[in-house]
């Protein structure tokens, strides 16, 4: 059996060849992996490793890549971005092309195609003429996955998101489920891609008007996902746009892009400058200072807003918000106003909870604890799509923000997404060692760190999905 040391040797070579990152939950799995291509190619597990090393192995790192990619997709999935994509980033492209019509369109880590095939058909939805050119291509590092997508079949539950009426005309039916029309199917190529490579053809600067990469930079090492995302920026258009996973986030102040909102989901905009630096994708640790987020400026204030904290960390809800509402409302900072949004909430005063945070984002769109309160109030309200919306925006707008992961984890579970809720669940549990103890006073229902780490572990072994 691999011993640890041979265990951690394989993952640096996997970070090496394909730029992966693996934690410590992962070693069994890894272990059983190393053992598992030694004796299939017949060597020890230090000779393995040695051949692996030394490069040029391109049919070994295939089959690696086959048994250690995540492959969970269907089409349309996450349908709020291809909303955005179909009524907002398509049509805004389409007005400023000025290259014979054409709408260029890259799937980075396009698993068995599931997402290539759905942005190619926005893009025969909303192409303004039929001359306009379509054209979408699928890159990953599964060989079997892209056998998959080339053939362009698909099970019925592959298609359990798409509506009745695209699935009646982008699909045919055939044996076992569906392929997709010939209609579509030109309009997508796929090939193989490794990310933690350079390729000036698949790179060339501003060639694509939209890039989706979904869940993707979070299994990446820091350093293979900043280059990824500096890639992806210099060649978009100016004026593209990037779409990146709801366990993915670049902040509120990525170098090139501007964060944009639209139909309950955050994506980004290349703004239509130079090329930029090369990216930094923020990694767990402590939040990110905000000024929405600061103390207040000295004076009575400060001792009447920590008392109204330690009112609320002690669950004297009414107490707090008595104390915080006597406050003159034109001379609260930020976070007295947000404070107030908390303990109206808790009161159950919804509404009353929503035009505050509304306030907020009235005066800083980008406060990630605003959009947390709104996800608070909107799932208190019954709307849980609207709730998923606001926590998501939460978690884009500060990387490091614990919280809004550990509901979306919650509420994926209550829907039966197992995957997304691990995804999610895996990410709040990293972060909440260096969530802010004033955010978990604020957020946590009461709960504090380790109670909150013991629920999101509790919760992350429910889903039954090996990490």
């Amino acid at each position: 059996m691999s011993g640890p040391a041979d265990v951690g040797h394989f993952r640096e070579q996997l970070a090496k060849r394909f730029g992966w990152t693996f934690d410590a939950a992962d070693t069994d799995r890894l272990g059983q992996i190393l053992d598992a291509r030694a004796d299939t190619r017949g060597l020890t597990r230090d000779g393995y490793l040695l051949r692996l090393g030394a490069g040029g192995w391109s049919s070994e790192n295939g089959v690696l890549a086959e048994d250690l990619s995540i492959t969970e997709t269907y089409f349309f999935r996450h349908g709020e971005q291809f909303r955005a994509l179909h009524d907002t980033a398509l049509p805004a492209r389409a007005a400023t092309r000025d290259d014979g019509g054409a709408l260029r369109m890259l799937s980075v880590g396009c698993s068995s195609g599931e997402e290539a095939y759905s942005l190619a058909i926005v893009g025969r939805q909303v192409r303004p003429d039929p001359g306009w050119i379509i054209s979408v291509t699928g890159v990953d590092n599964n060989p079997a996955m892209l056998d998959k997508a080339g053939a362009g079949r698909y099970s019925p539950w592959s298609l359990r998101e798409t509506p009745d009426a695209v699935r009646s005309r982008w699909f045919r039916p055939c044996e076992g489920g569906f392929r997709i029309c010939d209609d579509i199917r030109p309009l997508v190529q796929f090939r193989r891609y490794n990310v933690a490579d350079e390729d000036a053809a698949l790179w060339r600067p501003g060639q694509y008007d939209v890039i989706f990469c979904r869940n993707l930079l979070m299994y990446l090492t820091a350093d293979v996902a900043s280059a990824l995302v500096g890639r992806m920026t210099g060649a978009l258009a100016a004026g593209g746009y990037l779409f990146l996973g709801h366990t993915d986030s670049l902040g509120s102040r990525p170098d090139g892009l501007d964060p944009q909102h639209s139909h309950q989901t955050f994506y980004y905009r290349r703004r239509n400058d130079r090329a930029p630096a090369p990216a930094r994708v923020p990694t767990a640790g402590p939040p990110p200072v905000v000024a929405a987020t600061a103390a207040p400026a000295p004076g009575p204030a400060v001792d009447c807003y920590q008392r109204a904290i330690g009112l609320l960390h002690d669950e004297r809800f009414a107490e707090a918000l008595e104390l915080i509402a006597a406050q003159a409302p034109g001379r609260r900072e930020p976070c007295e106003i947000l404070l107030h949004g908390v303990l109206l909430a808790q009161a159950g005063r919804f509404d009353e909870a929503i035009a505050t945070a509304d306030r907020l984002l009235g005066t800083d769109g980008t406060y990630a604890d605003a959009h947390q309160l709104l996800g608070l109030c909107r799932e208190g309200a019954g709307t849980l799509d609207q709730a998923v919306g606001e926590y998501r925006l939460a978690a884009y707008l500060d990387a490091g923000f614990a919280l809004p992961r550990l509901r979306l984890g919650q509420l994926a579970r209550r829907r039966g997404d197992d995957r997304t809720a691990a995804d999610e669940l895996d990410r709040a549990l990293g972060l909440l060692a260096q969530e802010a103890d004033e955010r978990i006073t604020l957020f946590g229902g009461g709960f504090g760190r380790i109670a909150l780490a013991v629920l999101c572990r509790s919760e992350l072994d429910a889903t039954g999905v090996p990490r």
